[in-house]
């Protein structure tokens, strides 16, 4: 049988209503009324209707998130962030696989909507016109974590993705390489891909450079992309000096293609990657790329979520958290 709140409430021998307030942490509870009814709790192992108490005070303190690639570990510590702000706050978490696909994403924001939850998430790619539909039917403040809407219609917490892509090129510039190649994520990103694409463009104009149509191909952020392209590169009659991933994962994978083609890095090309994730730091030689506050986006995201939800003042509704350029072994000087 389950055990309800009149039982309890019989077996500390107090009404249902100071049940109530004990396990709403009410302080107006008298220390031994309340350690009984601790007591009683513990002894017919009651556990506290959620779904019931969100009815009566029409919050569920359950946050909705949506995670594009859970295997993915630049979305792991994102998670990790705001799941650490939410038990700070009290709210749990409901976390949800898209697995980049954005039929799965609008399919996964309505199941969260529907589960009464008091606030969402999202992070994912571009905000399409799908997402905007099922963003309008809730009624619970939305954040978006790790993207941006180019309409600027919800708030978000983000890096500047350009800047952090120009400035990685910038670095291989400053070191003397001129023939540089790119291992680019997809362009129908604006937010992500397509803004890093555009680092990459703009601090070659800066140096008088132009875009090679053949230094440049596009892969999907995944291990084995970034070694397939690394390997078209090596097959070129020009061979490129450096390579320019637009995630760490890729630019691991271009380090193996070149290692396994029997040349070294950065002796031989040198590389840079974008996140820095653990991974940057357990490959050899080190990969030097430029690193994302990836705790600090998952965290701020979450707290300025709490804070809508909570109606408190919001002064900046669209946060850019800053990012940093990590040397260390990949990269060489051309004399």
């Amino acid at each position: 049988m389950t055990v309800t709140i009149y039982d309890v409430a019989r077996e500390a021998n107090v009404s249902m209503a100071t049940v109530s307030r004990v396990v709403n942490n009410n302080p107006n509870v008298k220390p031994q009324t309340r350690k009984r009814v601790y007591e009683a709790i513990e002894k017919l192992g009651y556990r506290p209707n959620a779904v019931a108490r969100g009815l009566a005070s029409k919050k569920t303190t359950t946050v909705g998130v949506v995670i594009p690639d859970i295997s993915n570990a630049i979305f792991a510590e994102v998670a990790r962030g705001i799941e650490d702000i939410a038990n700070m706050y009290h709210y749990n978490i409901i976390l949800c696989n898209a697995d980049k696909r954005k039929e799965k994403e609008i399919r996964v924001i309505n199941t969260l909507l529907e589960k009464q939850v008091d606030g969402l998430l999202f992070m994912g790619g571009a905000v399409s016109e799908d997402h905007i539909r099922a963003f309008k039917t809730a009624t619970v403040p939305i954040v978006l974590c790790a993207t941006t809407d180019e309409r600027e219609m919800y708030p978000s917490v983000d890096i500047d993705h350009k800047a952090a892509a120009r400035d990685a090129v910038r670095e291989l510039l400053k070191q003397g390489h001129r023939r540089i190649a790119m291992i680019s994520g997809p362009l129908e990103d604006p937010t992500v891909g397509y803004a890093r694409f555009q680092g990459y463009k703009t601090a070659l104009e800066e140096a008088g450079l132009k875009v090679e149509e053949e230094l440049v191909r596009i892969g999907n952020y995944r291990y084995e992309s970034g070694q397939e392209t690394a390997r078209y590169f090596l097959e070129l009659d020009r061979r490129p000096t450096a390579i320019f991933a637009a995630n760490d994962e890729m630019a691991i994978g271009a380090i193996h293609a070149i290692q396994d083609a029997g040349l070294r890095v950065p002796e031989d090309i040198s590389v840079i990657g974008l996140d820095n994730t653990r991974m940057a730091s357990m490959v050899r030689p080190q990969l030097t790329t430029v690193a994302q506050p990836m705790y600090d986006i998952g965290a701020v995201a979450m707290r300025l979520l709490t804070k809508l939800m909570n109606k408190e003042t919001v002064q900046n509704e669209r946060v850019i958290l800053q990012h940093e350029l990590i040397t260390r072994q990949s990269v060489a000087h051309l004399a």
